[in-house]
C-alpha cells in the first residue's frame, strides 16, 4: 500500500512553500498554472489525500489561540503570558503556547503547525532571528491564508497585523531626562539586543534626550551586544578604565549586570553611580540597592492583544484596518537613582 504524503513533504520534493503547495491543490488564482499542474500531478501520485479533520477545523472556531513566545526565561514575557491567559479564560478562549527560543526555523515551524486547523488565531513576539535576518514571509503567508496575527513588543512593521507596543521611544526619553534632571550628565548606554527594534528605539530615545539637554554623548561608553554572553565580555572591566556617573540600560540582563559590577567595583549607589534600567523583574526589586526600571506593563499589554485578536475572530470582517496600540510605559524610580 503506498503512503499518503503530506503537504511538507510535497513542497520538499517540489522545493517549493507549504503554503504554495496548499494553494496550489485549492486551485489558488495566486499560482502560476504551471505550477499548479507540477504540484497537482505529484500529489494525484503520490497519494496525497486532505486532511478531513484538518478542513473540518479550518471551517470552524477551535476557540483555541496560540501564543509563540521567543524566550520563556525573560519575565516580560512571562509576564504578557499571565495578561493572554487571563482575558482567554473570561472570553472562553483555550491558549496553545509554543516557545521560538529566538529561532526563525522555530517560529516558522510553530506557525505552520499550529495554523493547520489547531487554532484561531496567533499572538506573538517576532524571534531574534527573525528580526536579525529580516524575514517575515511566514507572518504574511499565515495572514494571507486567513489566520489573524497580533504581535506584540517586538514587530514587524512590513507586516500588516494588529499590534500592541510600549513607547519605547519616549520613555527612553523620559528616563534619559530624569538622570540628567538628577545632575548626571556622563551618561553611558548598555544593551545586550541591540539587534531587535524595541533596542534601536530605546537607543534613539537615550541619544535625543543627551542632544535635548545638549550633552555629548561619548560612544566610548557605549557598550551595544546581541547576546548576553558578548555583553559580558564587552562590559568586564568598564569600571576599570571609564568615568561615567550613570547607566542606561536596554534590558534586563545589561541592567543587573551594570548593578552587580558596580557594587563589585566599590561604587557607591546613587552617589557615584545611577543606573535606570528597562525591565521590572523580582530582581530589580530585591537587588539592594533596588533597581530603578521602566516598567512595560506586562500584564496589560497581554490583556489588550488578547481582546483585540478575540474581537477580530468574532467580527470575522473580511477586511479590516490594521490597529496599533500603544500602552504606556512607568518609570519606577528605586534606590538606584538620587532622588530629585
Amino acid at each position: 500500500m503506498k503512503s499518503k504524503a503530506t503537504l511538507k513533504q510535497i513542497a520538499k520534493e517540489l522545493g517549493v512553500s507549504v503554503s504554495t503547495v496548499s494553494k496550489a491543490l485549492n486551485d489558488s488564482p495566486e499560482i502560476s498554472e504551471p505550477t499548479k499542474q507540477r504540484v497537482q500531478e505529484y500529489a494525484k501520485l503520490k497519494n496525497y489525500k486532505p486532511n478531513a479533520i484538518g478542513l473540518n477545523l479550518k471551517n470552524r472556531s477551535t476557540k483555541t489561540i496560540g501564543v509563540i513566545i521567543p524566550n520563556i526565561l525573560n519575565s516580560f514575557f512571562a509576564k504578557v503570558f499571565t495578561g493572554i491567559e487571563k482575558v482567554a479564560d473570561e472570553k472562553g478562549y483555550k491558549v496553545m503556547t509554543y516557545i521560538s527560543n529566538e529561532s526563525l526555523d522555530k517560529e516558522v515551524t510553530a506557525l505552520e503547525m499550529l495554523s493547520n486547523g489547531a487554532i484561531d488565531g496567533f499572538i506573538l513576539s517576532v524571534s531574534e532571528e527573525a528580526q536579525k535576518l529580516h524575514q517575515f514571509d511566514h507572518f504574511k503567508t499565515i495572514i494571507n491564508e486567513g489566520t489573524p496575527i497580533v504581535m506584540f513588543d517586538r514587530i514587524a512593521e512590513e507586516v500588516n497585523c494588529d499590534k500592541v507596543i510600549v513607547d519605547d521611544f519616549d520613555s527612553a526619553v523620559n528616563a534619559t531626562r530624569h538622570l540628567v534632571k538628577t545632575g548626571c550628565k556622563r551618561i553611558a548606554l548598555f544593551s545586550a539586543i541591540a539587534n531587535l527594534s524595541v533596542a534601536k528605539l530605546r537607543a534613539d530615545g537615550f541619544r535625543k534626550a543627551m542632544a535635548d539637554a545638549g550633552l555629548t554623548v561619548d560612544e566610548d561608553i557605549v557598550i551595544l551586544s546581541d547576546s548576553n554572553e558578548d555583553f559580558d565580555k564587552k562590559v568586564a572591566g568598564f569600571f576599570d578604565s571609564k568615568k561615567v556617573d550613570a547607566v542606561f540600560a536596554l534590558d534586563e540582563h545589561a541592567s543587573v549586570t551594570t548593578m552587580k559590577l558596580g557594587i563589585t567595583k566599590g561604587l557607591r549607589i546613587p552617589d557615584e553611580l545611577s543606573v535606570i534600567g528597562f525591565a521590572d523583574g523580582v530582581w530589580s526589586r530585591r537587588m539592594t540597592p533596588s533597581l530603578s526600571t521602566v516598567s512595560q506593563h506586562g500584564p496589560e499589554i497581554g490583556e489588550v492583544a488578547t481582546r483585540l485578536l478575540i474581537d477580530r475572530l468574532e467580527k470575522k470582517e473580511e477586511h479590516y484596518k490594521a490597529k496599533t496600540v500603544v500602552v504606556a510605559t512607568e518609570l519606577r524610580q528605586r534606590d538606584s537613582v538620587k532622588k530629585l
